[in-house]
């Protein structure tokens, strides 16, 4: 690979932040077509009732009221599907219910959508409305898994009356039965992944359009990939081809995966569009987004570790149990089982059985959130293996060790069917230890106890897949004035994908950032597009814009070949333009845009690569924190990562990507906690009972990079925007469980550590003594 000012290893500074900072970002709210009208839902006020709608002429009659809709009036129409259905145990596939645009007589969460209402303007849609007549008639909620489990509140669906969505497993259980019968020591613990509400900065919002000429949809909103989006909403909902149906995603402002997913408000706005003959809008606020969007995590888990004498691991049992809400969003049944692929983690488990179920509760549906079942399955190992650590009295990095799949033992295929290509996790460790000033760790405890406080160092390993799954196309086109356009599939929502794919492109044409445009979320210029998920947008993406760019260039240099009179061997690219080798004779790609010779097919070539297998990063993260037992605050005083993925195209978009990250995993490791009482009813739905970590939260984070290069990228990258994610809670809670188990001998303690909890789980215990310890 040839070095280049533009292209893959430079800290380029991202070419849209200037746009996005200043305050010129155009996102859907943004958006205003002429004579647009605007869109308000009701919601339920109940977590489970039923209800009956009443006289609406009144409401429809109301200023500026354009149209009302309810369940009868969208019927016709498709519900929103899920697209990846769980197989039960014995191969049965589980029963789907229905999500319908508007709940039919029974709502089962609070926020349910009941009726959508269009208007002039956005207070006469909201006061509309809040002025439909609804009968309502509360019953028992199903809160929690405990609660679904208990059968007491009844059932959320009368289909599925245990209230188990599905029950599947994954592994050998007659190995891990024999693993567990032959272990000189077995170690269990209980473990909560407590649910997060996703609270990206840009709230959802979406534009509707209808043309009664060519009898199509225009749909504008904030998305993950633009068209999956078509996809379902022409296909399962609307029911109409494709190409009758245009969506257009502007800049976004986070997504964390629940963009990807198809929520009701979106085939709404076009069903109202079509029958009002405007365009309808509808935006959320952040109230709104609390109590209708799919939420994250929320899992259950007992999990049993088989030991040796020596401490080497022999198996793993696990029994995982997911809280589905009250329907089934786009991918929930998978994330868990996803995440159970991933459980045997950096280390060598001969035998490992999961079992996985699903429960329907009355609350907000679940579904991916950062890392999709990943950042579960690495809190659920690196716990279990500290704890294991802790109970058999050997130290917790020496277990690790013990047990890492080596190097040498690569490609690795776990016993959950995962085959991990490269990865040297030991080296990751010592480095980060070392990075973290590990040794000096007893020194800083000394000086914390001095002032009456509590210090912890925790550390957590991790794996994860990520970057596989289908191919992506990227087309490169050379522009008149010698720019080149991008098109791909792909979708930033604050990645930073115009710089990255420019680098690729100035990798192989030798160009400035500021002469590359990238064209992403059109579904009526851009061809396919896999949409941005899994961390899947570089490696794949980029592979593709990689090829794409190679194929151009020999184009170009065919073209130049003529008007040079060389051979295309005696030819280079440099400065965006063909150079005759030694010499001073070129043509700039602009001439060569307007050359005789030139058409549009050689001015433009594509490349779709499709990864043969995931790629496999990994790291290692160390976190040090302290607290005050008058207080139970915890405070992370230091943050080191040494992370393997594989090259790095950009050492400031990946540090980037790996803070976020980080920050998200602090969040829900310390502060957030999403609380449904008995009711059903959402006690954590605002800013003001919900702690997202704030700026003070988050310390100067230590981050480097020890590389293995991928075998299955054609990069040799490895995806890098859920790592942070990953690795980052089970690092924070083993290093506040250290803290507790220090000073008072605890061992465990659920996430989020909040003060209440800490101090909660202080004066359960006698504080120990040093000499104790």
């Amino acid at each position: 690979m040839r070095p280049t000012k533009f292209g893959i290893g430079q800290p380029a500074r991202r070419t849209e932040d200037p746009r996005l900072v200043t305050g010129q970002g155009r996102y859907t709210d943004d958006i205003l077509p002429e004579g647009c009208r605007y869109a308000a839902l009701m919601r339920s006020p109940h977590a489970h009732a039923r209800f009956e709608v009443g006289d609406l002429a009144p409401v429809r009659a109301m200023p500026g009221v354009r149209l009302v809709l309810v369940h009868a009036d969208v019927s016709g129409y498709g519900d929103l599907p899920c697209g990846a259905p769980a197989k039960h145990s014995d191969g049965s596939t589980m029963t789907l219910p229905a999500y319908p645009l508007l709940a039919d007589g029974v709502v089962r969460h609070v926020g349910d959508a009941v009726a959508f209402v269009v208007a002039d303007t956005p207070a006469q849609a909201r006061d509309a409305a809040d002025s439909i007549p609804v009968q309502w008639e509360p019953e028992h909620a199903v809160v929690g898994i405990t609660g679904a489990e208990s059968g007491a509140a009844g059932a959320v669906w009368p289909e599925v009356a245990d209230n188990v969505a599905f029950d599947t497993e994954l592994g050998d259980s007659a190995a891990a039965a024999a693993a567990f019968a032959r272990a000189d020591r077995t170690v269990s613990l209980g473990l909560v992944n407590n649910r997060l509400v996703t609270n990206y900065m840009e709230a959802r919002a979406c534009i509707g359009e209808y043309d009664p000429g060519s009898q199509g949809w225009t749909l504008t909103l904030g998305s993950q990939g633009a068209h999956g989006i078509r996809d379902v909403l022409a296909g399962a909902i609307l029911k109409v081809d494709p190409e009758r149906v245009r969506v257009l995603t502007p800049d976004v402002g986070g997504g964390f995966g629940t963009k990807l997913f198809m929520f009701r408000e979106y085939p709404l706005c076009c069903i109202a569009a079509e029958r009002t003959g405007a365009p309808v809008r509808w935006t959320s606020d952040r109230s709104e987004h609390f109590v209708a969007d799919a939420q994250g995590r929320d899992n259950l888990v007992t999990a049993e570790l088989a030991l040796d004498a020596e401490g080497r691991f022999l198996g793993l049992r696990i029994d995982l149990k997911a809280d589905m809400g009250g329907y089934l969003s786009a991918y929930a049944p998978y994330i868990p089982t996803l995440g159970a692929e991933m459980a045997p983690g950096v280390y060598h488990i001969p035998a490992v059985h999961v079992r996985i179920r699903g429960y329907y509760t009355h609350t907000l549906p679940v579904d991916a959130y950062r890392g999709a079942g990943r950042p579960e399955a690495a809190y659920l190992i690196e716990r279990l293996v500290e704890y294991a650590a802790t109970e058999i009295g050997m130290d917790p990095q020496a277990l690790r060790a013990l047990n890492f799949i080596q190097p040498g033992q690569m490609p690795y295929r776990t016993a959950t069917g995962k085959v991990y290509d490269t990865g040297d996790f030991a080296g990751t460790m010592r480095l980060a230890q070392e990075r973290a000033d590990w040794a000096g760790f007893p020194a800083r405890r000394d000086e914390a106890a001095r002032r009456g406080c509590h210090r912890g160092i925790g550390l957590a390993t991790y794996v994860e897949a990520c970057a596989g799954g289908g191919g992506e196309r990227a087309l490169v086109r050379l522009d008149a004035d010698g720019g080149v356009t991008v098109l791909i599939g792909t979708q930033s929502s604050g990645q930073g994908h115009e710089t990255a794919y420019a680098q690729l492109v100035g990798q192989e044409l030798d160009l400035p950032p500021e002469r590359i445009r990238v064209v992403q979320g059109d579904t009526s210029a851009i061809r396919t597009g896999g949409g941005t998920g899994g961390s899947r947008s570089i490696p794949v993406g980029g592979a593709s814009v990689t090829g794409a760019s190679k194929r151009l260039a020999e184009q170009l240099k065919l073209l130049a070949s003529d008007a040079l009179e060389a051979g295309i061997a005696d030819l280079e690219i440099v400065d965006g333009a063909v150079r005759v080798v030694g010499t001073d004779r070129s043509a700039s790609f602009s001439d060569l845009a307007a050359s005789a010779g030139s058409t549009p097919e050689k001015l433009e070539a594509d490349d779709t690569w499709t990864p043969p297998e995931a790629t496999y990063p990994n790291g290692t993260h160390v976190c040090e924190v302290e607290f005050d037992p008058d207080l139970g605050e915890v405070e992370v005083k230091s943050y080191v990562v040494v992370d393997d993925f594989g090259v790095t195209l950009n050492p400031l978009l990946l540090a980037g990507q790996v803070h976020g990250g980080i920050a998200q995993g602090i969040g829900q490791a310390l502060h957030e906690r999403t609380v449904y009482d008995t009711s059903g009813q959402l006690v954590t739905a605002s800013f003001m009972d919900y702690r997202l970590p704030r700026a003070a939260d988050i310390p100067d984070i230590r981050f480097e990079t020890r590389n293995v290069p991928s075998t299955t990228n054609a990069l040799g990258m490895k995806g890098a925007g859920e790592a942070g994610a990953i690795g980052s809670c089970p690092a924070v809670m083993n290093a506040v469980v250290d803290a507790l188990r220090h000073g008072y001998g605890i061992r465990h303690i659920d996430m989020p550590a909040t003060p209440d909890a800490i101090r909660a789980a202080i004066r359960q215990v006698p504080p120990l003594s040093i000499a104790a310890e």
